[in-house]
């Protein structure tokens, strides 16, 4: 793809994961022009429908998410440090959340299946040296990991988006989130003083299952 060509693919992606987060999956496909800054043509050359703009979208984005968990394992030695630069990383592709969104309108096969799995283990092997080596609980699975990247990421309602208006807010609220998954004290304990069930780590597969994905697998046996 020539350079200029790929400019403007990744103009369009970015601008459909925020047109999509702000106001959802059905957003008309002329607000992504607009913040893409492209012409329609250009647009609907690459993605002839909103089916396809998606799925591109996903794709994209699991893709990046294994980028950042290598990129994260090789640039720190220490496990933690590791998981909390890709944690932070993800943040800033706003791609946790996107992910949830999008799985509204998506139609799964096999190649968007093998990037999945190839992210999910990227992440998965963060996490596992992160835990092998003493510096987060044994009881936070990767579906975790999502779905509190998800809860903190998730742009702010109404008025109070000012207050993040740089995203600075969005990883102070991730270190104190991720200070939260130390070795510490047990999830039954905090669970038990609120009443509530802890319930076991929950994993990737749980997240997907739980969104009723066509074609699918269910969590792991």
């Amino acid at each position: 793809m020539r350079a200029d060509a790929e400019r403007s693919r990744r103009r369009i992606l970015e601008a459909a994961c925020e047109v999509f987060l702000e106001r959802g999956p059905d957003a008309p496909l002329d607000a992504v022009v607009r913040r893409a800054g492209v012409g329609p043509g250009t647009l609907y050359r690459r993605f002839p429908d909103r089916e396809a703009l998606v799925r591109a979208l996903v794709a994209d984005l699991l893709t990046r998410l294994a980028e950042a968990a290598d990129r994260a394992r090789e640039a720190e030695a220490d496990p933690y440090r590791a998981l909390r630069r890709f944690v932070h990383a993800a943040a800033d592709l706003r791609m946790g959340a996107a992910i949830v969104v999008l799985l509204e309108r998506l139609v799964v096969d096999e190649e968007l299946v093998a990037a999945r799995t190839g992210a999910v283990a990227a992440v998965e092997e963060l996490l596992r040296a992160a835990q092998e080596a003493g510096q987060l609980r044994t009881d936070v699975g990767m579906g975790d990991l999502v779905l509190l990247c998800v809860r903190v990421s998730r742009p702010l309602p109404g008025g109070l988006a000012v207050l993040d208006a740089g995203g600075a807010l969005v990883h102070r609220h991730l270190d104190l989130a991720l200070a939260g998954l130390r070795p510490g004290a047990a999830v039954e304990e905090s669970a038990e003083e609120s009443g509530g069930e802890a319930g076991g780590p929950l994993t990737f597969d749980q997240v997907i299952a739980a969104a009723g994905r066509p074609g699918e697998p269910g969590p792991a046996e």
